[in-house]
């Protein structure tokens, strides 16, 4: 049986949101900002303010309360999320939500961290660098520019010293009692799985549904060792790529793996002309990443791996920015806030190797870190403990093979969190809803009825990416990490 939370309770000690509407390019959906402490610490000082919209419930009468949204990043806006996926959302579960998304403090509309003045000085940030150092000759540099960051971000900027995700979770509960739920109803994804598992340990009486969909393992990620598991899942998610490929018959094959190793070869030796673009290594492996994120592009993946290859060994081939939305500044803002990494050179380096040895994908994920070696932690950052033994049982959901947040991060958590259940995708991409029936039916039942799926449910996989006609399993809600 559905427990239903009232409308608009009245909360006296909770703070006011004036919702009014968005305007006539996002008809349905309510804005409203809210003032929260800048320090929680110090509730009656300093204030910041966080920005929300939401899509009202179409079944007032059957309304059950709010549904808080997080997309990931950390840096994804929570409010281009709702307004691009709410519609959906609200149908899948009957219209008896509020859908509210939200832009946490420092991202996008809440008070936005600014590292650059403008999208041209982030460009310039990035001039002369590669994504990653794949050669021992780019570590220093990259590791000194990057490092850089953390005197450009922090200078006159309050917020900088506040965006743990600690404090965005002691937001989320003022957001909760803002709406009059008396407990909350929250879906995550990606680094929302980490905003979800913080608040059930900070606020673990005040849960009615968290479901987490592409989870990190708390423990790793915020003692700055998600490298033991970034090392090898990106290769996990590639090795069925290419075996996937051959399978299939796709452009790649039909020897993927032997063609990808000679194509790491020839772009670690010299950059790769193709058409008007030029491919170097960092470049290469950063589109190999891709494949851990969406199946759905992998048949598109084939085809411009199977390019290069060709290209690489001088056969012919046929030959914009985004805004500027503080996502880069965000990210850094967030994790420097959580994690203590190394300060100085030869730790990295040296994890850089340990990075390396795991997988050809490993530096990729370690070396961006760097922008951390001179960004303190915020003192009130949540480093656990992460068993706490919520209100209400937390959905956790898995992909066997998920580049960015690996299945043994959702099995971490669903050990860790005493009376939470794993669900569990034998298939790929980065998070499950939306991508099949199965994962998507059973989480809609835990949102709408707190309603668990049965203890070891495993749904089957879709059919090989790389077939015609497979993107049609896209997933109705896009993440990022």
């Amino acid at each position: 049986m559905v427990t239903l939370t009232p409308a608009a309770h009245a909360d006296p000690g909770a703070p006011r949101i004036d919702w009014k509407t968005c305007g006539p390019e996002h008809p349905g959906f309510e804005c409203g900002t809210i003032k929260v402490p800048l320090d929680h610490d110090n509730p009656r000082g300093a204030t910041t303010t966080v920005a929300l919209n939401r899509k009202p419930a179409t079944d007032q009468a059957r309304r059950i309360g709010s549904l808080f949204l997080n997309p990931g990043g950390p840096g994804g806006s929570g409010i281009s999320f709702a307004f691009s996926s709410g519609e959906q959302l609200s149908a899948a579960l009957q219209g008896r939500f509020d859908i509210v998304g939200f832009d946490p403090r420092g991202i996008g509309q809440s008070d936005p961290l600014r590292c650059f003045p403008s999208e041209e000085a982030l460009n310039e940030f990035f001039e002369g660098i590669p994504g990653f150092p794949y050669q021992a000759s780019q570590e220093r540099p990259f590791f000194d520019r990057y490092r850089s960051l953390g005197r450009e971000c922090r200078d006159d900027q309050p917020i900088a010293q506040h965006m743990s995700t600690a404090d965005v979770a002691r937001d989320l509960d003022l957001l909760r009692r803002a709406v009059g739920d008396r407990k909350i109803s929250y879906l995550g994804f990606s680094y929302g799985s980490f905003l979800g598992t913080t608040y059930a340990n900070m606020f673990p009486g005040n849960i009615r549904a968290l479901a987490i969909d592409g989870v990190l393992n708390p423990v790793l990620w915020s003692s700055g060792r998600q490298i033991e598991s970034d090392r090898i899942a990106s290769k996990e998610v590639f090795d069925e790529f290419l075996r996937l490929c051959d399978e299939a018959a796709c452009p790649l094959g039909p020897n993927s793996k032997q063609r990808w190793n000679a194509l790491l070869a020839a772009a670690k030796a010299k950059p790769i002309q193709l058409g008007d673009q030029v491919y170097t290594y960092d470049r290469v492996i950063g589109t190999a990443i891709g494949t851990g994120y969406a199946p759905e592009a992998w048949p598109a993946i084939a085809d411009l791996l199977d390019k290069l290859s060709d290209a690489s060994a001088g056969l012919s081939v046929a030959a914009a920015e985004p805004d500027y939305d503080n996502f880069f500044d965000a990210y850094n803002g967030n994790v420097c806030a959580d994690i203590e990494y190394p300060r100085d050179f030869a730790t990295y380096r040296a994890v850089g190797r340990y990075a390396e040895a795991g997988s050809e994908f490993g530096p990729y994920w370690w070396w961006s870190n760097a922008a951390c070696a001179n960004w303190p932690t915020n003192p009130d950052r949540f480093t656990g403990p992460w068993n706490h033994r919520t209100s209400a049982p937390v959905l956790v959901v898995g992909n066997y093979f998920d580049g960015a947040t690996d299945y043994r991060g959702a099995q971490a958590v669903a050990r860790q969190l005493p009376n939470s259940r794993l669900l569990s995708y034998a298939g790929w991409g980065h998070t499950a809803y939306g991508v099949t029936k199965c994962i998507t039916d059973h989480m809609n039942a835990y949102l709408l009825d707190v309603k668990l799926p049965p203890a070891g449910t495993v749904c089957a996989a879709n059919p090989n990416p790389h077939l015609p006609g497979a993107a049609a399993s896209a997933p109705l809600f896009k993440s990022r990490r």
